[in-house]
């Protein structure tokens, strides 16, 4: 009697890499153009399909990474801790999933912050994961950022925010998430009296509260190519009003011909972008 081939019930293509033993993992398939890029490649160039140009998702500190000069980063406040105030639970309590996304991530809540060099310009900087429960803003992200911004401003440093957020105002915390909007806006407002340069980066998604406030208050607004940046999501806004909405409305390409952004930067390019922009600006 014939003994069944262990990998007969799958498709050739796959029975034929088991077979080979090829690694999972290796190769990503791009969300842009579906073509199939090999791992290191992709992340040797950043993360940014070689083909397409489609810019993948990069975590916090990978963004750091590329921004800042090597061994300058100096991170703040991450003893700054999210708690549970409403002893919020869905499918799980909202502690344990703090601890799963925590352990997870390797973040400690959806915001990184700290000091360091952009081409030897200190600045200020913080990056939102989307990663940790959609980069929503918590009373950590709230406070985090606001600390930050009061550092910036009392030693005179540019402040970059790099929002990689789909979600607002987290919903596990309530009207103390949704306190963080007008807590951070107001924070910027004291660094802008005293004339300090804040540079917001979109990239994709940069959606619901966090679109809604600091991440649409910069003095300069650059944005990823091809990012979602919006509010409510287009299904939702399809739903509630009822009429057909232009094609690619918000995307970055869409907002930067209508005035919402001032320019669209590649990712190789904004570390250059931005001590530029801090040098015509006289904050060097």
């Amino acid at each position: 009697m014939a003994i069944a081939d262990s990998t007969d019930h799958l498709p050739d293509q796959e029975s034929a890499t088991r077979k080979r033993g090829i690694p999972e993992g290796l190769w990503i398939r791009c969300p842009g153009c579906g073509e199939s890029i090999y791992r290191k490649e992709l992340e040797k160039n950043l993360n940014v399909c070689p083909k397409c140009r489609y810019h993948n998702y990069v975590s916090a500190r990978e963004r750091i990474t590329q921004l800042l000069d090597d061994g300058t980063f100096e991170v703040c406040d991450e003893h700054v801790l999210p708690t549970d105030p409403l002893r919020f639970a869905d499918k799980k309590s909202y502690l344990d999933r703090l601890s799963s996304e925590q352990a997870r991530t390797g973040l400690t809540d959806a915001a990184l912050c700290g000091t360091g060099m952009i081409r030897a310009r200190r600045v200020a900087i913080a990056v939102t994961d989307s990663a940790f429960i959609m980069g929503s803003m918590g009373s950590v992200v709230g406070e985090r950022l606001t600390r930050l911004i009061e550092r910036a401003t009392l030693n005179d440093l540019p402040l970059i925010i790099v929002s990689g957020s789909g979600g607002g105002a987290r919903m596990h915390e309530g009207i103390l998430s949704l306190m963080q909007m007008a807590k951070v806006s107001a924070a910027l407002a004291r660094y802008h009296a005293t004339g300090g340069l804040f540079i917001s980066v979109l990239t994709n998604p940069t959606m619901g509260g966090v679109a809604a406030s600091f991440a649409s208050l910069g003095d300069l607004v650059f944005a990823e190519p091809k990012a979602l940046i919006g509010f409510a999501g287009p299904r939702t806004i399809k739903a509630t009003i009822k009429i057909e909405l232009p094609e690619g409305f918000q995307t970055s390409e869409f907002l930067l011909e209508h005035g919402y952004i001032d320019r669209i930067v590649e990712r190789f390019r904004l570390k250059t972008e931005i001590a530029a922009a801090i040098d015509y600006c006289g904050k060097r």
